[in-house]
């Protein structure tokens, strides 16, 4: 399949007209070369925006590129001679040719309609692509095609296209959300964002703005030009409104409001929700950089009296303020708190700043603390932009080392997974932190992770949370002892140290309010991954559930992210396929919005996909998740993401590769010293995988060895598995899926063992262990394993003169593909009279005379495993 722009072109091999439209910029003549691509001989008009208004110009081009002598088109000629010669210019390009009608919009009018008219005359074989920059309806490009033409409006590219494209730019996948929501999956706007990146001497770090370039900016420009100054006007209200709607701009600018909208949205620039909020189209719309300053302060004003929240009018009352007021600034700095009180740290950041901003210089002590608090909300927030500029104010005006360690802190938080870009601030925070106690283990806390993340070294990460935890206690910061001894009693777990509980219950018996630590970083968060790791998943499900919303009034989005990658997990266990996958593509839409590291959400989505999307977008979730973590230097990720792949690979029975892939995952675990295989359980399908290849000796070898490390009942279950697929072992595989309690575990058993029974040529067990397979897979929503199991069915099904026993079934497959009598009794160890035997019932219950009858019969099956 070939695809072009997120479109497989393939779905148009049939197709003798089409009309490709969007809006400028979004891929329509990329689609449209991959179609000429795969024709056979492709003509290719592209009229120009000055031909537009220049009778006959189209044809003209045309007249230019076909090799055959036709008459003059002009406005002179009659116009019945003018309809015969372009009917003529149109059947001399060839029955075989794709012709490409490209900016559709600027055909001249006359050459519109006398080639809708040759094109009504063309003979059959003639195939016909016209493109045009339309936002709703194509007008041109229909009538030249025709009413029976079909019509594909191009859609923007999902943040996941939009990585693509960046990795064939060669950056990194974290770009991908930042510039999707920059973009609006524009490909030209997505293309520049990302070369302006690709351009610069130094790869970005977390913390850095995505640069628009003046390209960028010129295309916004034309875009605002497309409505008139009345429209822009309200626009531009609507870009500086936090969350603009109808009702407000209504009360900026009055009931000609609809009017200027109807506009807006008819080109593309806005879209209205049923809530009526009003959204851009592309975040680079939104850009107010060209509008005169005075103007912005004066529409900032407008904006403070006609919103309906108190915190927003303290926003724009700060932002249509130029000069400092130190009774704005701590009306400012009030409407911070209540935004940081209801979870929405960003805000609380951006009011933070405003407020630090509009405090007088005279007051250095107001203005650093306030810049302090903003470059922490940014930090929590994941608002890189926010949290390096709170931090530069701290930097440059405050000497006390609590301040600047805090700002320090700030930027290593918002990098995410990304922690090996921020050495330098590690550096400076612990120079900065001399010998406080508390800052050390604020600094030390964030050393753990690293470790853990990034040098894939849980021993180090343990012994470095663990020092943090005692220099909390000495210097009295409660809230990160809590975070210290959550990432010990984590490094522990990992490492398979029994006490690992001890410690965590010592996290959650200290006396810290949770909304300071952030959900992803409390022991209440860490308990839940020990109940999903015990498969204790009723404890897991009620607790995540439990902190959700938690997570939501924190205004992390890493906390969001991390709580419903949690929730898919433990659905996906538990075989609830379908709210596993809810809750992965949430994920997978929050870490695009926030500009995290998708590599973890990447990881989630493959694990949900498998259980109950498709095998075909686990995996290339799996290997896209793979190169994220391998960008973001992140081991831990990577071997989870690794372990995705290698089960769907051998799932679709693709064992070699699923060898090459688990074997890195093994090599991953034992480098990182993972002690508990309860965390990850690769081993049963790395030892299942081996088997398939046949290196028996390694995979027998990898289930000893795990046995002997744990006695966990969901990790026994898979190597029972694999050792059952080892030794054809029925009864070993019929224990095991009884004993499973995962129902998913319980399902790819069943395949297991129903692969023994066939290999041992009991077909009919093996059916029904199938049936019962596709009976419990179906109603868990697990549909790729549905599907798998379906078809083993199907491959199973009763063969020609079904009612055949066993051996007379054994005897017709291989007589019916050719074998002799003679080859038949090799094969099955008897004599040529008891094949003959056997042959004579086969004939009378199958209904046939002769060997080539009941071959007949067998060439109409499909091949059996």
């Amino acid at each position: 399949m070939l695809i072009s722009r997120g479109v497989a072109v393939d779905a148009f091999d049939g197709v003798r007209r089409l009309v490709l439209h969007g809006p400028a910029g979004i891929g329509k003549s990329t689609v449209a070369r991959a179609l000429a691509g795969r024709a056979p001989r492709a003509v290719w008009l592209a009229p120009d925006a000055a031909d537009a208004d220049l009778p006959f110009a189209g044809l003209a081009e045309l007249r230019g590129v076909v090799p055959h002598e036709v008459g003059p088109i002009t406005a002179g000629v009659d116009r019945l001679v003018a309809r015969g010669r372009a009917a003529e210019l149109v059947r001399a390009l060839g029955p075989r040719t794709l012709l490409v009608l490209d900016n559709a919009q600027w055909l001249d009018a006359e050459s519109a309609e006398l080639l809708a008219f040759a094109l009504r005359q063309a003979p059959a074989g003639l195939r016909v692509v016209a493109v045009e920059r339309a936002h709703r309806t194509p007008v041109r490009a229909a009538a030249v095609c025709g009413e029976g033409a079909a019509r594909w409006a191009l859609p923007p590219l999902a943040a996941d296209g939009i990585a693509e494209l960046l990795a064939q730019q060669g950056l990194r996948y974290r770009w991908a959300g930042r510039v999707h929501a920059l973009s609006g999956g524009n490909l030209a706007l997505a293309l520049e964002l990302g070369a302006a990146i690709a351009a610069l001497d130094h790869d970005l770090r977390p913390f850095e703005a995505v640069p628009v370039p003046e390209r960028v900016r010129s295309a916004v420009r034309e875009r605002w030009a497309e409505v008139g100054p009345d429209a822009v006007r309200t626009l531009r209200i609507a870009a500086l409104a936090d969350r603009p709607t109808v009702a407000v701009l209504h009360r900026a600018r009055g009931a000609e409001v609809d009017a200027h909208l109807a506009e807006a949205v008819a080109a593309d620039l806005v879209s209205i929700d049923e809530t009526d909020h009003v959204r851009f189209t592309a975040g680079v719309l939104a850009s107010t950089a060209g509008v005169p300053h005075a103007e912005r302060l004066a529409l900032h004003g407008v904006l403070a009296e006609v919103v309906d929240d108190p915190v927003e009018r303290a926003r724009h009352a700060a932002l249509a303020a130029d000069e400092p007021d130190a009774d704005l600034a701590r009306r400012t700095q009030e409407a911070a708190a209540v935004a940081r009180a209801h979870g929405n740290r960003a805000l609380a950041a951006e009011l933070g700043l405003l407020a630090a901003r509009r405090t007088p210089a005279a007051d250095e002590v107001a203005l650093v603390a306030r810049s302090v608090r903003a470059a922490v909300d940014a930090g929590f927030a994941g608002h890189v932009e926010r949290a390096r500029e709170a931090a530069n104010l701290v930097l440059s005006r405050s000497t006390s080392a609590v301040d600047r360690v805090h700002a320090r802190l700030s930027l290593v938080d918002v990098s995410g997974q990304s922690l090996d870009a921020v050495d330098e601030e590690f550096a400076h925070a612990f120079a900065e932190a001399g010998g406080n106690p508390a800052l050390v283990a604020a600094v030390r806390l964030r050393e753990s992770w690293k470790a853990n993340l990034c040098d894939g070294d849980p021993v180090a990460a343990r012994a470095v949370a663990a020092d943090s935890a005692e220099l909390a206690a000495r210097g009295g910061d409660l809230t990160v002892r809590a975070m210290a001894l959550t990432m010990q009693a984590r490094m522990e777990r990992v490492l398979g140290m029994p006490s690992a509980d001890a410690v965590l219950a010592r996290a959650l018996a200290l006396p810290v309010d949770g909304s300071a630590l952030g959900v992803h970083n409390s022991p209440a968060y860490l308990a839940v991954r020990h109940a999903l790791f015990d498969d204790r998943l009723v404890d897991a499900r009620a607790q995540l559930l439990a902190l959700l919303p938690v997570a939501e009034r924190s205004g992390s989005a890493e906390d969001i992210t991390d709580v419903l990658r949690s929730l898919a997990e433990v659905e996906a266990r538990a075989g609830r396929c379908g709210a596993a996958l809810h809750h992965a593509r949430r994920a997978v839409r929050t870490t695009a919005e926030a500009g995290l590291s998708p590599g973890p959400a990447w990881c989630t989505a493959a694990l949900a996909e498998a259980a109950g999307g498709s095998f075909e977008r686990a995996l290339d979730y799996a290997l896209r998740g793979a190169r994220a973590s391998e960008e973001e230097h992140d081991r831990v990720f990577l071997s989870r993401t690794l372990h995705a792949a290698g089960t769907v690979l051998l799932a679709t029975d693709r064992a070699a590769e699923a060898v090459g892939v688990l074997e890195r995952v093994r090599v991953l675990e034992d480098e990182q010293v993972v002690g508990d295989p309860s965390i990850l359980r690769w081993h049963g399908d790395l030892a299942e995988a081996l088997v398939a290849v046949g290196d028996q000796d390694a995979a027998r070898g990898l289930i000893t060895r795990t046995r002997a490390a744990t006695d966990h009942a969901g990790v026994l279950v898979g190597l029972d598995r694999a050792e059952g697929v080892l030794t054809s072992d029925v009864d070993l595989l019929t224990a095991a899926a009884a004993r499973a309690v995962l129902p998913l575990e319980r399902g790819r058993t069943l395949l297991a063992l129903a692969g023994v029974q066939r290999r041992r040529r009991r077909r009919g067990a093996a059916r029904a262990v199938l049936r019962e397979a596709v009976e419990l897979f179906a109603g868990l929503e697990a549909h790729p394993w549905t599907a798998l199991a379906q078809d083993a069915v199907d491959r199973l099904a009763p063969r020609p003169g079904a009612g055949l026993t066993e051996a007379e079934a054994r005897v017709a497959e291989l007589v019916g593909r050719g074998a002799s009598n003679q080859q038949v009794a090799s094969a099955l160890a008897v004599s040529v009279k008891t094949v003959e035997a056997t042959l004579t019932r086969v004939y009378r219950k199958v209904g046939v005379r002769s060997r080539s009858q009941l071959a007949a019969g067998w060439a109409q099956q499909p091949p059996q495993l």
